[in-house]
């Protein structure tokens, strides 16, 4: 009996890896050097979709983590998306508030640390299944960006595809 429920098991593992995971959430994170954001450094992301989640409908955020000392209430982008297959990417120039007009920050504070997640494009579809790949630029007049700690990436499921 217990021989029989391990082959058992292991099959459904087996079965279980074989099939693609279908993506919920992507969400990732990287630090810029030395809290100075060169135009230099273009930090990627890529995203792998399956056949499945070409059904699927989701929203994109840029997730930016500063410190008060960070000197506008805005930050402007530079973003580009290569898709599958594609060897040249897409771009588009993206602002994103960080501030209030009385300077007061979005987003989650503790102690002088602000992290937000801002939409930058709701109900997003990926039409082919495939690599996707995300680089932000920074793309102020100031160079570097002074008290940028991390950029990230976040796309999350927001429905089914009508």
């Amino acid at each position: 009996m217990k021989r029989l429920f391990g082959v058992t098991a292991g099959l459904l593992l087996l079965a279980a890896a074989c099939k693609p995971i279908k993506m919920d959430v992507y969400e990732k994170n990287l630090e810029i050097p030395g809290h100075d954001w060169a135009y230099g450094y273009k930090p990627s992301f890529d995203v792998a979709i399956q056949p499945e989640d070409t059904a699927t409908l989701f929203d994109i955020y840029v997730n930016v983590r500063h410190s008060d000392a960070y000197p506008y209430s805005n930050i402007w982008l530079l973003i580009g998306t290569r898709y599958p297959g594609d060897s040249i990417p897409k771009e588009q120039r993206v602002e994103l508030p960080l501030a209030d007009i009385n300077g007061k920050w979005h987003g989650n504070g503790i102690d002088d640390i602000f992290e937000h997640r801002v939409l930058i494009q709701q109900k997003a579809l990926f039409n082919k299944p495939g690599t996707y790949r995300f680089t932000f630029e920074q793309n102020m007049r100031q160079n570097p960006l002074p008290h940028v700690m991390n950029i990230g990436l976040r796309i999350e499921k927001a429905g089914k595809r009508p």
